[in-house]
């Protein structure tokens, strides 16, 4: 019998669109020897499956659909939902509940991961390093001119729970700083503002087969902005090099930091871990991806690639490793 896989996109965020993206690779990409993939569209107003041309409803008390008078309930669930209720592990709390395996981080490690600044704080206990970084809540009145004392110019403004670089400013000056927190608020509840770390970016895919964690080849981004930001990930406005033409010495570092970082949270299927690496080989963590882009145009499914690996084989393993 071929295992049911739900394949989730959509959510409740600006990264629906991306995320409906990587649904439809992740779709395409199943071993249909193996699997019998269907995708299930989450939004705010619906929850349903698309299938040979119908939309179905989801019954969310069992997450099941009737299909022409037959029940259909799932064998697992392939989250590709970036940002709530995807990647917050809010979803995954209500799969816990009913019973449903899922290829994802768990709950906590979900949680942590999607809180910026919890999770950077969270890392530095290990030696990780991060960049130095102020925390502010809806509600609060920062203070443009500490900011600046306290981290200097130029300096990054993002929403605290957000993706895909919505709502993310590079601020040079004490004037930008306003509008800067007031567009991060537009994407989230809390904002954080980070020192800026001269360097490359270099970020690191990595996965688990149920036995061993597996980091992918490191992939350097060059953007042609002032920083990769929503057009350079996915308007073209970037060079991606994979494998990252950097010493041996730090892809090993960037690899050995990566499977650290994934197993001290408790990270599980894909993740994609973000640096900035100064010429001095010091990486600083930029943030923990734990479900990472899986469109064409997408980091990790290159760094697959590149690896040797094929995308359909790894997407075997991670569902054979937990159900």
């Amino acid at each position: 019998m071929k295992r049911k896989v739900a394949v989730i996109y959509g959510g409740y965020s600006s990264e629906a669109n991306i995320s409906q993206k990587s649904g439809g690779v992740i779709y395409e990409n199943l071993d249909r020897d193996l699997f019998q993939p269907y995708l299930v569209e989450i939004t705010k107003n619906s929850w349903h499956v698309h299938h040979q041309g119908g939309v179905f409803p989801i019954d969310k008390n069992k997450f099941t659909f009737l299909l022409d008078e037959e029940v259909i309930s799932f064998d697992v669930a392939f989250i590709t939902i970036h940002g709530t209720p995807g990647e917050d592990g809010t979803l995954q709390a209500y799969f816990d509940m009913i019973g449903l395996p899922y290829t994802n981080s768990n709950v906590f490690a979900s949680a942590l991961t999607f809180n910026k600044w919890a999770c950077n704080s969270f890392m530095r206990a290990f030696g990780i390093n991060t960049a130095k970084a102020i925390l502010i809540r809806k509600g609060e009145t920062p203070n443009p001119i500490e900011i600046a004392d306290e981290l200097g110019f130029p300096c990054f403004v993002k929403p605290n729970d957000g993706g895909s670089s919505y709502g993310v400013s590079k601020v040079k000056t004490l004037m930008e700083m306003p509008d800067a927190i007031a567009k991060a608020f537009g994407e989230g509840n809390e904002v954080v503002i980070e020192s800026f770390i001269e360097g490359r970016e270099i970020t690191c895919g990595i996965y688990s087969d149920g036995k061993n964690v597996i980091p992918l080849p490191p992939t350097e981004i060059i953007s042609n902005n002032e920083f990769f930001d929503y057009n350079a990930k996915y308007a073209g406005e970037s060079s991606e090099v994979t494998p990252a033409e950097i010493p041996d010495e730090w892809t090993k570092l960037i690899q050995d930091t990566t499977k650290n970082i994934y197993r001290r949270i408790g990270l599980r299927g894909f993740a994609r871990i973000d640096y900035m690496v100064t010429k001095e080989g010091k990486a600083f963590l930029i943030e923990v991806n734990t479900t990472p882009g899986f469109s064409e145009a997408s980091i990790v499914p290159q760094q697959i690639r590149k690896s040797g690996r094929d995308v359909t084989a790894v997407l075997t393993e991670i569902i054979q490793a937990i159900a």
